[in-house]
């Protein structure tokens, strides 16, 4: 008889689609993209995680927009473990969910918490630190997140302060910090003993649902609700009555933060170190990047084309599939041509692209989003 798996990989994939624009749209969403290769970001993600646990332990919590694509792209997994929220309620809710689902099938079941659309340079570096983890969060009350050593004064991550070292190779949660401005970031990279939060974490269905009992009492019970009519008649008309009262709060608010604050001997949080060549693509510079650390173009410009031409010209990414580029006398662009739009930015002002989107709302060009 085939040994039962007890770690289950939820990966979270809802969102609206924004950093991406125009290539992503509300149905279309980032994870849903191949940015880098031919599979998509999601099916990246369940290919380097399938070793570890088979698709039967597969969750995937998204939304109704893009939950008929994700079938689509995840034909092993369970269609009844794609999960799609009524409602938006951030990343505490979304797992707590799973903890308590998890928890009636299987007592001894360690949770992996995976964003859909970060790209792994390493996975075989990237399941040889999961398994450390996974054997920490499986051998008590602990909570473990994966951080990654900065390279750069970043301020668009959360950090993790870590202190003593622990068993495993882990190190003790001093205190996490939302995204700091610069002069702290700095601060931080040159301490040595900060991480970037790569939102990754691990522990055990009972470690979450006990701290979400603690911390979220309210919503925890609404979930412990939604888990009860799970596989019977009821639990769709459950799900969409119960579930948009839960809490809007990040895991990180709900339970990391205040778990923290008790110290690191009572918190019971760890930073496992990781280096397997992370990067959470969070913007079109973002992407453009690590394109060019990969395949190194000439003078770094990224041209996604059917052919190209640069002159005087470096740093720019243009995606315009089916059309010849040239690129002549500029630098620093990202330009992204699609059936119905063309988005032309500077690179260090790519993270502005979802105000395009709010804009597009604004005006109901519905089409566009």
């Amino acid at each position: 008889m085939a040994k039962k798996s007890h770690f289950y990989p939820v990966i979270l994939a809802g969102g609206r689609g924004t950093r991406f624009w125009p290539l992503s749209r509300k149905r279309r969403a980032k994870q849903l993209l191949a940015l880098d290769g031919k599979q998509t970001m999601i099916q990246q993600t369940v290919a380097r995680l399938l070793p570890l646990a088979p698709a039967k332990c597969f969750w995937v919590i998204t939304n109704n927009d893009l939950r008929p694509a994700m079938l689509r792209q995840l034909r092993k997994i369970p269609p009844l473990q794609i999960v799609a929220e009524p409602a938006g309620r951030n990343t505490a809710p979304a797992i707590g969910l799973a903890a308590f689902l998890l928890l009636r099938e299987n007592p001894d079941a360690v949770l992996g918490l995976f964003p859909s659309d970060h790209v792994i340079a390493q996975p075989h570096q990237f399941r040889a630190t999961l398994k450390k983890g996974i054997a920490l969060a499986a051998a008590g009350e602990n909570i473990i997140v994966l951080g990654i050593k900065p390279t750069r004064p970043e301020t668009g991550y959360g950090y993790i302060e870590a202190g003593e070292n622990a068993a495993g190779g882990a190190q003790r949660v001093r205190r996490f910090t939302e995204k700091p401005d610069a002069a702290r970031a700095r601060q931080f990279v040159e301490a040595g003993n900060y991480f970037w939060n790569s939102g990754m974490f691990l522990w055990r269905a009972d470690t979450l649902a006990n701290a979400l009992l603690e911390h979220l009492p309210k919503t925890a019970a609404i979930l412990e609700k939604i888990a009860a009519d799970y596989g019977t008649r009821k639990f769709a008309a459950t799900f969409r009555k119960l579930y948009p009262k839960c809490e809007n709060i990040s895991v990180d608010y709900a339970v990391l933060e205040p778990r923290s604050a008790r110290g690191e001997e009572q918190s019971r949080i760890f930073c496992l170190p990781a280096n397997f060549g992370w990067n959470d693509l969070g913007s079109w510079a973002a992407l453009h990047e690590h394109q060019v650390a990969k395949s190194n173009p000439a003078n770094g410009n990224k041209l996604s084309a059917s052919g190209s031409f640069a002159l005087n010209g470096k740093n720019n990414y243009v995606y315009a599939p089916g059309k010849f580029v040239a690129v002549v006398g500029v630098s620093n662009l990202v330009v992204v041509e699609t059936e119905d739009a063309l988005l032309i930015t500077a690179l260090d002002q790519s993270q502005d692209v979802g105000k395009v989107v709010k804009y597009l709302d604004e005006k109901k060009l519905n089409k566009l989003v």
